[in-house]
């Protein structure tokens, strides 16, 4: 499988498995959720609803779609993965999204980006038809089939149908922000990488992990997630990882 590279969303993305057509349908799904989401561009459609004074605005159908799955990560993550990061401790149950109608406080402003990036791999994938296909954005993987994948600091594993995703002090600044305190986070851990049924899922799971600093490990094993933990040169694994990685039977 010979990868193709292309960058997007401010990161590499890299696609493995995908024909010519299929990479440019890559591109160009990326390059519509860029244009959508991007805090970045004053065109975007997220620029244009945080600009709104509106306590009502109509999204597109992707945007209200990408809206009730960061809803569904603050439900699952208890607001630890907040699409109104940088409002007080739980803003994102002040959102009340009805089809593409959002109702919100005046001055609340998104942040869909813990979980577009993640999301865009997974729909990516979708349009690659191969048995064997991969999508890398940033170096979160969703696969299909079976790929190998490199860690970070070092070592590689081999993911099969499923998603591998990190989060930590080594990526994007927005992961350091505790919804909680609405401060930088005082995590333990440099970076976390978990591995789940898909991309979306181990990304969402990964900054919650990480946030949960000392109870990280054992928040991944109540969810059956397996998770690396990294603090400086030590490495820490989680009971899931460790039962993963190792090929006998685990005792009952």
């Amino acid at each position: 499988m010979s990868p193709d590279r292309f960058d997007a969303m401010g990161v590499e993305v890299v696609v493995g498995g995908a024909t010519g057509a299929e990479l440019t349908a890559v591109q160009e799904l990326f390059a519509s959720w860029d244009r959508t989401f991007s805090l970045f561009r004053s065109e975007s459609e997220l620029s244009r609803v945080n600009a709104s004074g509106s306590r009502v605005v109509e999204l597109s159908p992707l945007f209200s779609d990408v809206l009730a799955v960061a809803l569904a990560a603050a439900e699952v993550t208890d607001g630890l993965v907040d699409p109104t990061l940088g409002r007080a401790r739980d803003g994102w149950r002040s959102l009340r999204l009805t089809g593409r109608l959002l109702g919100r406080e005046p001055g609340t402003v998104l942040d869909l980006n813990g979980v577009v990036k993640s999301l865009a791999a997974d729909e990516s994938l979708e349009l690659v038809a191969a048995g064997d296909a991969f999508v890398s954005a940033g170096g979160d993987v969703a696969a299909r089939g079976a790929a190998t994948v490199g860690l970070p600091g070092g070592g590689r594993l081999r993911l099969a149908d499923g998603g591998l995703a990190t989060s930590g002090t080594t990526h994007w600044a927005d992961h350091l922000i505790d919804p909680r305190t609405g401060k930088t986070s005082t995590s333990r851990w440099t970076e976390v990488t978990v591995a789940a049924p898909t991309c979306l899922a181990a990304d969402v799971a990964a900054k919650a992990a990480f946030l949960h600093s000392d109870n990280g490990p054992g928040w991944l094993d109540m969810h059956g997630l397996a998770g690396r933990f990294r603090e400086g040169d030590r490495l820490v694994t989680n009971h899931a990882w460790n039962a993963a990685m190792d090929p006998r039977p685990v005792a009952a």
